[in-house]
């Protein structure tokens, strides 16, 4: 049932993710073993519900087995066994991971296994016929598959979550793709568009001003397109919108906003100690916890309560202390 008061520190349910089997510790790696990620399955796993799945055991490749990869044309790669038995394995990797790839509209995110030419995001080598890898890289076969067929799940690599801005910004999307998911009625009217909307507003000028006037057009009143033309087209803003890292230089702008909300409600000095911590993170004095903690302090007091409802605030669960290290 769609809510109109989600917090991501009072979830209803656990959020529903995709992660590659061997990041929880199952042993299905060519060599029989695992690569277990400690975030993944005893910090993030307080959160999300995970369905795991390994396409290499999927497609009947076995444990262990001869290792694979990838060659040929970069844009088009096949997938065969390194040991150069000529073998075109492709189609029968895919077999294994099409029926699995149909169930997946449901999840929030995906975390895949770096290195691999299954599951890598990113960065996978494609040999050529003389023995070396082209300059050109890829993603793994699978990982492609599920970006295409879902291209605005947040999908994130295991290793590139040990980067403090992309982990804060999978966790920000993934939030964010499961808010509005359960927010939003799978036949919204204009006023269920715009209530979430008005708590994302900030969060969105974070990331992009002009984004942030192009989704208050789109859900001005005066486009011309259906409301499901127009829940399509906000989701799919919204969503890349959000795929890079917001900057610093915006953060900042953005809290130099919200400190106008205490204009009339605090003194002059109070406001002036806010923004020069403000003026402390632009400098890389601090973290992002340090100006939102203080200014959040203020506005819970004398702000609005749209100002109070906005996600920028929290728009993950704060015990994971994600703000602490941006």
């Amino acid at each position: 049932m769609p809510h109109s008061k989600y917090t991501p520190d009072q979830l209803e349910r656990k959020i529903p993710i995709g992660i590659s089997a061997c990041l929880l510790g199952d042993n299905v790696r060519f060599n029989g073993g695992h690569s277990h990620s400690n975030y993944c399955d005893h910090v993030l796993s307080d959160y999300f519900d995970y369905q795991k799945f390994c396409p290499e055991v999927a497609a009947g490749f076995g444990t262990p087995r001869p290792t694979l990869r990838l060659e040929g044309d970069p844009t088009d790669p096949i997938m065969t066994f390194s040991k150069k038995t000529g073998e075109d394995l492709t189609d029968r990797f895919h077999s294994g991971s099409a029926d699995y790839l149909d169930t997946l509209a449901h999840l929030d995110g995906y975390i895949v296994m770096k290195n691999s030419p299954s599951c890598g995001m990113e960065r996978i080598k494609v040999y050529q016929e003389n023995g070396h890898p082209h300059m050109q890289r890829t993603a793994g076969l699978f990982t492609k598959k599920l970006m295409e067929r879902y291209p605005l799940l947040p999908v994130e690599e295991d290793g590139r979550l040990n980067d403090p801005n992309l982990r804060e910004n999978f966790l920000l999307r993934v939030f964010t793709h499961h808010d509005f998911r359960h927010s939003v009625p799978e036949e919204p009217k204009l006023k269920d568009l715009i209530e979430f909307h008005s708590r994302y507003k900030y969060l969105v000028m974070a990331h992009s001003q002009p984004i942030y006037r192009e989704l208050g057009r789109l859900l001005s009143g005066n486009d011309p397109r259906s409301i499901k033309a127009l829940k399509e087209a906000y989701f799919k803003t919204l969503m890349t919108c959000l795929s890079k890292p917001a900057k610093r230089k915006n953060h900042c702008n953005v809290l130099m906003h919200l400190v106008g909300y205490l204009k009339n409600a605090v003194d002059v000095s109070v406001r002036k100690d806010i923004l020069d911590v403000v003026e402390q993170y632009r400098r890389g004095e601090v973290n992002l916890v340090t100006p939102m903690t203080l200014l959040h302090h203020y506005l819970k007091h004398h702000g609005s309560e749209y100002i109070n409802q906005q996600s920028y605030f929290t728009p993950y669960p704060s015990p994971l202390g994600i703000r602490n290290t941006v």
